[in-house]
């Protein structure tokens, strides 16, 4: 077990992430057992405002609360669950390297025939599993929700929806692994991590507010999450590309700077 961190890995946040899931399958279901409130009051449209709004910075470029898709993007998909998930993969990214190092255990990993690139991408790889193992519960409690209310919704445009929320959380998770490779400082690595992603989320959901920011959103991991409105439209694959390409870019810099940084063990 030692000897595969990935599956090391895994083991050891079992219990983090079986409350994770449990406390996400509840905030999906939950949600989406509101619906009818919404689908039975057109009233809620009303708080939209009109384009310009400052609401839409935290529901989307939605113009129906009450239909199904405008209700899922504007209470998850939208602000909540990728929330969620960058709260998780920074967290995660941070710990694999950073955290290892401030606890101590780094020397115990490193002291066995394993190079430095094969734990940092052991980790990564762990933190890819356990994201995509919580959006597959989170869309699992959507899909029973949805059941459950009668809505009428594609569970397969959700599913790309959510895999979508998810493969940005991975890129974020990245970020903080390299910047946790690079330091050896959580702290730092969760700090830049979050900064850049509250600074590129409201980069892409004020354009719609301020027209000064419409030339850059493109440069916001947000734009390739939820700009072609996957919910409704489904996956957009050149975005779903970008994401992912950004992803593997980052790697190359993690292992780069962690093979050659003097480690504090």
């Amino acid at each position: 077990m030692l000897r595969n961190v990935f599956l090391k890995s895994l083991w050891e946040q079992r219990r983090s992430l079986l409350w994770w899931a449990l406390g996400l399958a509840a905030l999906t279901l939950l949600t989406v057992l509101f619906y009818p409130s919404f689908r039975d009051a057109p009233e809620f449209n009303d708080f939209l405002g009109d384009e310009d709004s400052l609401v839409r910075a935290f529901v989307g470029d939605v113009s129906d609360l009450t239909s199904p898709e405008g209700f899922l993007n504007s209470q998850l998909y939208f602000l909540m669950v990728p929330l969620l998930f960058l709260v998780f993969a920074i967290a995660r990214g941070s710990g694999a390297i950073a955290g290892e190092e401030e606890r101590g255990t780094l020397d115990l990993l490193l002291s066995n025939p394993l190079s430095r690139s094969q734990v940092l991408l052991h980790k990564f790889a762990a933190m890819v599993v356990a994201i995509l193992a919580l959006a597959l519960i989170m869309w699992l409690s959507a899909v029973i929700g949805v059941i459950v209310v009668d809505m009428d919704i594609s569970f397969m445009r959700m599913a790309e929806a959510t895999l979508s929320a998810a493969l940005l959380g991975i890129l974020f998770g990245a970020v903080a692994l390299t910047l946790g490779g690079a330091t050896g400082k959580r702290a730092t690595s969760i700090g830049v991590a979050s900064a850049v992603s509250v600074a590129t989320y409201f980069l892409n959901a004020l354009t719609p507010v301020v027209d000064a920011f419409e030339p850059l959103s493109k440069l916001s991991p947000f734009y390739y999450y939820i700009d072609a409105d996957p919910l409704t439209n489904g996956l957009n694959l050149l975005h779903a590309a970008v994401l992912v390409g950004l992803t593997l870019l980052l790697l190359p810099v993690a292992l780069f700077t962690f093979e050659r940084r003097d480690l504090a063990v």
